[in-house]
């Protein structure tokens, strides 16, 4: 099952186990339950402290689980945790093992402290990028909390239970039975979430902080760079991030970040968030700000009632996907309509889709789902792809993708529970046309997260903050940097460089007021 070198690297990582584990197999007579037999085989040949038995009783098979002998198993993964998720398998086999989590210890606190009983059921695709951080923090949930179950389901394997869950979106989160949530979540959030008295702790730890002198507001690749450069000028940095590396966390692959060939945005992140993190930094994660007040000290408000002060901001914010705005999109979103290929793709398997957006992501998304699905429509606005000719060149080789241009999408259709259909119009015979799918893909580029600023700061016609060479807003001592901003490229290394740019920009704003 697994390769010589794959072994070598694993034979490794368990020499770190401090205590026996065991692995418990529930099998089939399937191929993938052959397949998975292979598996446990290969990793319990690897190290005298890890035992299988394949008596296993639970009733998703093929699957395992890991606990310590003796003990009933309270991680399980419900198919074969390759790709992606390899290493949400070797993490929890060594944290059931008694290595050491690389997480804070208030949170292990936190964690350790929560009552009651929790069975986590995570639906994952293989394929995406975005499930290990979830199924990951559920596992170390598991390990840390006697009352915690964490359950990894591979929707393509188990597709009638995706059907019977109307599961249209990874990761897909059930805890006791009960939806509760989607998309990625860190273990902080998913914590947040179960501990009702955290917002509160939260926003008095937050309210009593003393003013900064630049507060960064966003944690993505401009808001780190800022906080770097802003902290080694021996400056009171804080950070304060809805979610630390922004959009970046849902970036699959990375080839044009100079001196990297290929990298991925969590990978990025963890290193962004590292070095972040050498220095005195203030980083306030998971807190969202809805009002920016100037003045002598600028005040920023907090979602949850609290307020920071500073003698200067720097705005970082990001952006966030464009949606279409059409009739039916809200209702279906996770329902059908999709933003992510690499992600939710595995989901439609077999069935009938559509890209809205003829760019690169658009092009490329088609691409990637021709591979999957059994037929891909292709919607774009204008009257030419605006995709990269070797892209285009490889798109329209593929005998199951139909391109529409000069189409306007007006309404996603679907019957109260899922996408059936999407409504176009034809932008120059004027003619209405309906195609029936179950997924759609929306494509169509970026919207800056910069609703909160609003009558505060001035923006552009399309949201955007309107900065000077230096970074500078409209309103003294604010600066901005990144996608939310009217820089023409959004790309992560100008984001990067906008983002020492606005904090050289605030620190010689604060020596010389």
């Amino acid at each position: 099952m697994l390769d010589a070198t794959i072994k070598a690297q694993l034979k490794a990582y368990l020499e770190r186990l401090q205590r026996p584990i065991e692995l418990v197999a529930s099998l089939d007579d399937s191929a993938k339950g052959q397949e998975l037999h292979g598996l446990l085989t290969d990793i319990a040949e690897l190290s005298d402290k890890v035992a299988l038995r394949t008596n296993g009783q639970h009733t998703l098979r093929p699957s395992f689980g890991v606990a310590e002998p003796g003990e009933a198993p309270r991680i399980h993964f419900a198919g074969i945790p390759m790709g992606h998720e390899f290493t949400s398998l070797v993490l929890a086999l060594l944290q059931t093992g008694g290595h050491p989590p690389k997480v804070d210890q208030a949170v292990i606190d936190q964690i350790k402290a929560l009552p009651g009983k929790f069975e986590f059921e995570t639906f994952i695709s293989l394929s995406c990028h975005n499930c290990p951080d979830v199924v990951q923090a559920l596992n170390l949930m598991a390990v840390l909390n006697p009352g915690v179950t964490s359950t990894m389901i591979d929707g393509a394997l188990f597709q009638g239970l995706v059907d019977e869950r109307k599961i249209m979106a990874v990761p897909t989160v059930f805890l006791n039975g009960e939806s509760f949530g989607q998309g990625r979540m860190s273990i902080e959030e998913i914590v947040a979430k179960l501990d009702t008295g955290a917002v509160a702790r939260a926003a008095e730890e937050i309210g009593n902080k003393d003013a900064f002198d630049v507060l960064v507001v966003g944690g993505g690749p401009a808001g780190a760079a800022a906080a770097v450069y802003a902290a080694r000028k021996g400056i009171r940095t804080g950070v304060l991030a809805e979610r630390f590396g922004g959009q970046v966390m849902d970036t699959l692959g990375i080839e044009n970040f100079i001196s990297v060939q290929h990298t991925e945005g969590p990978k990025l992140v963890a290193a962004l968030e590292q070095h972040v993190k050498e220095y005195a930094v203030d980083v306030m994660n998971l807190q969202r700000a809805t009002k920016l007040v100037p003045g002598e000290l600028i005040e920023i408000q907090l979602e949850n009632g609290a307020t920071l002060k500073s003698k200067t901001v720097i705005l970082s914010t990001g952006a966030r996907w464009r949606e279409m705005n059409v009739p039916g999109e809200a209702e279906y979103k996770a329902k059908g309509v999709c933003f992510c290929p690499h992600c939710d793709g595995p989901l439609f398997k077999g069935k009938r889709v559509a890209v809205i957006g003829g760019g690169n992501s658009g092009v490329e998304a088609a691409i990637d789902l021709a591979g999957i699905v059994s037929h891909v429509t292709l919607l774009e606005f204008a009257d030419t792809l605006r995709a990269d000719a070797v892209l285009q060149n490889k798109l329209n080789s593929l005998p199951n993708v139909t391109v529409i241009k000069s189409a306007l999408t007006t309404e996603v259709i679907g019957d109260g529970q899922k996408v059936t259909a999407i409504r176009y119009k034809d932008r120059v015979g004027g003619s209405e046309h309906v195609v029936e799918l179950e997924g759609i893909f929306v494509q169509i580029g970026l919207l800056p997260n910069t609703d909160w600023l609003k009558g505060t700061v001035e923006l552009s016609k399309h949201g955007e903050v309107i900065i000077d060479a230096k970074g500078q807003t409209s309103v003294p001592g604010v600066f901005a940097a990144g996608d939310c901003t009217t820089v023409p490229y959004k790309q992560i290394i100008i984001a990067m460089g906008a983002g020492a740019t606005a904090s050289l920009s605030a620190f010689d704003h604060l020596i010389r007021a």
